[in-house]
């Protein structure tokens, strides 16, 4: 915090008060809390889950993709690929890291989304029929993931704000890659512009939903924007995502499929027709089409790679152990 430090007779008494209004100042001057400063438990812990269910997401979101990398048509669309995939995994290690800085395990937090008991994106709960999906999850689902991340560079909680910064500079190399890909596909065949029309058509929705529920049915959205670890309603970022994506879809030459899409001249932004909230409801509480799926793959690979883990920490104790006796 850059705010005063509170004196050390409010610390001896453990004055709650004090802490809690120095922390508030703090958030509200755009300051930073760090690790070691005080904190809320429930800022605490609205952190560690928002924290937990984006590492989560980038862990699993690396399936979708990965399910092509053996059939991407070209050499060079597979290097792509394998980067994308390899990015989405080192953000992972990027955010558990800042949840750990929370005094969480990122063993613990894995057990949870294993069990069940934390979630990740709804979004990677839906198939990847085709090649073209992939170009529709970068300019679509990564594009939403930007428009929502973009503004967590400003997070209050400084570990959380400083991964956003690397993490948005690839998550725009991806975006790029998908928009890329499909604007090849659309100005292809007609079998191609067909296969790439499709995937949008299948995208769109639940690229939309990645926002969160409406701003009136959010349990969290207004607390964290009060607290600046948001700095905009779901809605907003929803609003800034479709007013983004129509010229984009022009340019791709494809059409978005939404028959009330249309311009506003009063509001100065694209009107766009009713999400289908149950569709949501019904992915989150498990019975999307990959959920079951996602999750068991999710699983069979962490059991099958505990022998890396196993070696990696043998040999951290073993490098430890030398390190004593040399100082000894």
């Amino acid at each position: 915090m850059t705010t005063a430090r509170m004196p050390d007779a409010a610390v001896e008494t453990g004055d709650e008060d004090f802490r809690l209004t120095e922390f508030e100042a703090e958030v509200a001057a755009d300051g930073r809390i760090e690790p070691r400063d005080w904190m809320p438990d429930a800022y605490r812990a609205t952190l560690v889950r928002q924290i937990a269910q984006h590492a989560h997401s980038e862990i699993i979101g690396m399936q979708p993709e990965a399910n092509w990398i053996t059939r991407a048509p070209s050499l060079r669309r597979k290097a792509i690929l394998m980067a994308k995939v390899q990015d989405e995994a080192g953000h992972g290690l990027y955010l558990y890291g800042a949840a750990e800085t929370l005094g969480v395990d990122r063993a613990e937090l894995l057990d949870k989304l294993h069990a069940g008991r934390q979630r990740y994106s709804s979004i990677f709960n839906y198939p990847t029929l085709t090649w073209a999906d992939v170009g529709a999850i970068g300019w679509l689902v990564d594009g939403a993931a930007i428009t929502n991340q973009v503004p967590l560079c400003r997070c209050s909680y400084g570990p959380y704000a400083r991964a956003m910064v690397r993490i948005c500079k690839e998550e725009s190399f991806h975006q790029r890659q998908g928009y890329e890909l499909l604007y090849a596909l659309a100005h292809g065949t007609q079998a191609q512009r067909a296969m790439a029309q499709d995937a949008v058509d299948r995208w769109w929705w639940p690229s939309l939903m990645m926002f969160g529920p409406p701003d009136d049915e959010s349990a969290h959205s207004a607390q964290s924007m009060a607290w600046r670890i948001k700095r905009h309603s779901n809605d907003e970022l929803r609003q800034r995502f479709v007013d983004i994506c129509v010229p984009q879809a022009e340019s791709l030459g494809l059409r978005l499929p939404d028959p009330e899409l249309r311009w506003n001249e009063e509001r100065g932004h694209w009107d766009f027709g009713a999400i289908d909230w149950t569709e949501f409801q019904q992915v989150l509480r498990g019975n999307g089409p990959c959920n079951e799926q996602r999750l068991a793959q999710r699983v069979t690979a962490h059991e099958e790679g505990a022998w890396v883990r196993e070696a990696a920490a043998a040999y951290a104790a073993k490098h430890r152990d030398e390190q004593e006796v040399m100082a000894g």
